[in-house]
């Protein structure tokens, strides 16, 4: 009988051992499109992402970049301090979307502009996406909105 008892424990174990190894399988099957990497302007043009690629791409939009087209879409430069890289985007930009600010898009590089498909903007007037203060800090751009400034 307890020959009985510890074959069917180690049955058990194994059966939730190979339904939990599946299950794992199964999320990074299903998250394998999902994840877009963050990447900045200089990441981008020392490394292009490969055809077809879509990522994330983040920075400030340059100052007097922005261009409003006859349509809906609207062009714009992202820079991270270092690399500037030209942007595409037809749809609603978000309110707080402006010259200055942080933003962070989904999109593609189609010969050589980034087209976004989603454009996502600061939400106040201190936010910044952790990955673009990452990257500025990197290029020694950064500027930190709550310290004091010099004037």
């Amino acid at each position: 009988m307890k020959g009985l008892k510890k074959t069917r424990r180690i049955q058990i174990i194994a059966l939730a051992f190979v339904a939990l190894a599946g299950a794992t399988a199964l999320i990074g099957y299903a998250m394998r499109d999902g994840i877009n990497f963050f990447r900045a302007p200089a990441q981008v043009v020392s490394e292009p992402p490969a055809e077809g690629e879509v990522f994330r791409l983040g920075g400030l939009v340059e100052e007097g970049s922005i261009v409003r087209g006859q349509g809906e879409t609207i062009t714009f430069r992202v820079t991270d301090g270092a690399e500037s890289i030209p942007v595409a985007f037809t749809g609603v930009l978000p309110d707080l979307f402006s010259e200055g600010q942080g933003m962070v898009g989904t999109g593609q590089m189609v010969g050589g502009t980034f087209q976004a498909t989603e454009i996502l903007a600061k939400h106040d007037e201190t936010y910044m996406p952790k990955e673009v203060m990452d990257a500025l800090k990197e290029q020694g751009v950064y500027q930190d909105p709550k310290a004091p400034s010099d004037s």
